[in-house]
């Protein structure tokens, strides 16, 4: 490898340090001497680089000073893979300012494809931003990709820490990454960024970069890592003791917030709820997460950007690389580890010169820590299924097949073929999966020891909660931070002081709000897919089905949530509704009432194995109540097949379902019935059980239960 000159060097900088006072629209704008000597590892000396740094810290202007470098001298275009759609709007904006031409592929714009490559082909385009789920189409995958690789000046990988599965964000489309490296030419510099990245993550990145890298010692990985304490930032955490105190608290205290911020929920129903009871309060607010419509989100984004709401109650979807100078960000709920909590108040404070950044934890937390770690790599029979049932078939398996050959959900099933494809045991075509018939190893105990790292830090967050030193000092050592130092600012350190009064009017308000019950059950409306591989003649629309029915509450609200919660628990013993929730049964009934075309005529109760006292009483007092019979069951006739059956998937489930139960009622021509159970999860009892019900005759079935996991 031929060794840059000073001179050639000295101008570089100097054309660097032009090209960002273009980016940045100020005459007095300087690049650090820790960007400079990025932009030089890529643009100079043609290097593959790890850059760790905060949020703020200006990674961006590093690939696009190099990328103006690098094309000056004839390069291709760079090359951004980037894992959300809000950030590659804001990139683009940038990009344009300071003249280079930016264009992005992803799953929104199709249409725009062919153009683009056209673009790309006549050297219109001097940067591409695609997203990781691109790497893993087949087309994109088999036709565009090696185009891309072939031709790139500079690959640039934004958010690198989702490459290892060690990272708290791991996404199994980053690990398509590999391929990429490994089809890059010789001499063809790299970049990866992260602001969230501890010692044991950075390595695992660095190594993955470095594998089909020069070994040579002037061409090695460079890894640059800043100090990740941000001066704007005074941290606090509040402790509540009750959902309705921390309602009245947000409602009392939010408008007296810097400027515009984000609340963070754990679950979009929280986002939902929150963002309903604030709204009430006169505060001009949004719900945002995964289920929001892009467009929506987009206009949501520029109103927060703009200043034209408070806040956006949001999960965790509005996150990496949105860019814009917030005053605040409060999280309703901790977040299960301080990596993925330190991600997430980098939102606040850039270009700010103080910041507000508070934490007000739940009892619940750990139960919704739990559900996502439920949702891990898969056990080794299931993966094995999955291998074997491809290596059947004759032609490519499609997800949805797939569900009806093995016990897991869509999205865990997707994500489990993702890592096998880049393990290269399956590959993704046209049309499904196919098995590539080579072998694979289950690496038990790697996944044994992410578990326990995700214990680790599930454990390091909830002493973030109780320590007495510098919270932002604590946040530094879990990121592993050499220059760790008390900050001075939080509220540990006596520079923040936040008040836990809220006045009785706002805890009244919340409490009532919260104690509204009432959740609507869209019925089903199409049969899974695939069903006659499991005997099942069943396909296409539910043409007699249930009717919108009603829960009480989701599991994972804020209000009634905490006593079903509690009601549910697998130590908590079987016995009748309790006053509280049977009150609101009552209510939500109340509420529904209007909407129905005709008053329940009967009703019918889904047998239960493991609560059959709760279902019975439920059952029973809404008969004495509305004065009408209950004239049969969903009845358990097999009760080998466990309650749970199935319900990873939506076919397996259907199967489970109608193998264990059948209906045992008398329905009385025409009726309207009353289909009562305890709680839901899928929503496919209740489904078939109103299928059987309609064909027996019911004109209609309205399902009510107690409590919604969904």
């Amino acid at each position: 490898m031929t060794t840059a000159t000073d001179d050639v060097r000295l101008s570089a900088r100097e054309a660097a340090e032009r090209h960002l006072r273009a980016l940045v629209g100020r005459d007095d704008a300087q690049l650090r001497e820790d960007q400079w000597a990025a932009i030089e590892a890529l643009a100079v000396d043609r290097r593959r680089a790890l850059v760790v740094q905060r949020t703020g810290w200006g990674k961006s202007a590093v690939y696009f000073v190099a990328t103006k470098l690098l094309r000056e001298q004839g390069a291709g275009p760079t090359v951004i893979v980037s894992p959300l759609l809000a950030l590659m709007r804001n990139q683009i904006a940038a990009a344009e300012r300071a003249g280079i031409r930016a264009v992005t592929i992803n799953s929104t714009n199709i249409d725009q494809w062919q153009p683009i490559h056209d673009q790309i082909h006549a050297g219109e385009v001097d940067v591409l931003l695609v997203s990781p789920e691109r790497l893993n189409n087949p087309g994109f995958r088999d036709e565009v990709l090696p185009r891309l690789a072939a031709t790139c000046g500079l690959l640039v990988v934004d958010e690198a820490h989702c490459i290892s599965d060690w990272g708290h964000d791991f996404r199994p489309d980053y690990r398509r990454l590999r391929t990429l490296l490994a089809e890059l030419p010789a001499g063809i510099p790299v970049l990866a960024t992260t602001a969230t990245a501890n010692a044991r993550v950075t390595a695992d990145v660095a190594e993955q970069l470095g594998v089909h890298a020069d070994k040579t010692a002037d061409s090695a990985v460079l890894v640059q890592r800043g100090t990740l304490d941000r001066e704007s930032l005074r941290l606090g955490v509040v402790q509540l003791t009750t959902p309705e105190q921390r309602l009245a608290w947000l409602a009392d205290h939010l408008a007296e917030q810097p400027g515009s911020g984000i609340v963070y929920c754990l679950t979009v129903a929280a986002t939902q709820e929150v963002a309903g009871y604030l709204r009430e309060r006169g505060l001009e607010v949004a719900a945002y997460s995964g289920q929001t419509e892009a467009d929506e989100r987009h206009a949501l984004e520029q109103a927060l950007v703009e200043g034209r709401v408070k806040a956006l109650i949001a999960t965790s979807a509005l996150g990496m690389g949105f860019d814009a100078s917030l005053g605040f960000v409060i999280n309703l709920g901790a977040p299960s580890s301080p990596v993925a909590y330190y991600q997430q108040v980098g939102r606040a404070g850039r270009g700010t010169d103080d910041a507000t950044v508070v934490l007000l934890p739940q009892i619940e937390d750990r139960d919704i820590w739990a559900y996502f770690a439920s949702l891990g790599f898969p056990r080794e029979e299931q993966v094995r299924e999955t291998l074997a049932a491809l290596a059947e078939s004759d032609r490519p398996m499609s997800t949805a097949t797939l569900e009806t050959r093995v016990e897991l959900g869509r999205n865990r099933l997707e994500s489990m073929l993702k890592v096998l494809d880049v393990d290269g045991a399956v590959q993704r075509v046209q049309g499904g999966w196919v098995a590539t018939g080579r072998p694979w190893a289950y690496d038990a105990e790697r996944y044994a020891r992410v578990a326990e790292a995700r214990e680790r830090e599930q454990q390091a967050m909830l002493g973030y909660l109780r320590t007495t030193e510098c919270r932002m000092r604590y946040l530094r050592e879990q990121l592993d931070d050499p220059d760790a130092a008390d900050c001075g600012r939080c509220d540990n350190c006596g520079g923040l002081a936040l008040s836990t009064a809220m006045s009785e009017t706002a805890v009244a308000e919340a409490g009532q709000r919260l104690a509204r019950p009432g959740v609507v059950l869209e019925p089903r409306r199409m049969w899974p897919t695939a069903l006659a591989n499991l005997g099942l003649d069943l396909k296409g629309k539910i043409a007699d089905g249930a009717e919108p029915g009603r829960a009480v509450a989701r599991l994972t609200d804020l209000g009634h949530g905490q006593a079903l919660r509690t009601l549910f628990r697998e130590d908590t013993p079987d016995g009748p509704v309790p006053p509280g929730l049977a009150q609101a049964v009552m209510e939500v009934m109340k509420d529904w009432s209007p909407e129905w075309s005709s008053r329940p005529d009967a009703v019918v109760v889904v047998e239960s194995a493991t609560r059959p006292t709760l279902t019975r009483d439920l059952a029973e007092g809404l008969s004495r109540v509305m004065q009408i019979p209950i004239v049969g069951t969903w009845a358990i006739r097999d009760d080998t097949i466990p309650p749970r059956a199935g319900q990873s998937n939506s076919a397996q489930r259907v199967a489970a379902v109608r193998r264990r139960g059948g209906l045992a009622a008398d329905v009385p021509p025409g009726a309207t019935v009353l289909l009562v159970d305890d709680q839901v999860a899928t929503g496919w009892t209740l489904t078939v059980a109103a299928s059987a019900i309609r064909a027996a005759g019911a004109s209609a079935v309205l399902p009510l239960v107690l409590a919604t996991q969904g």
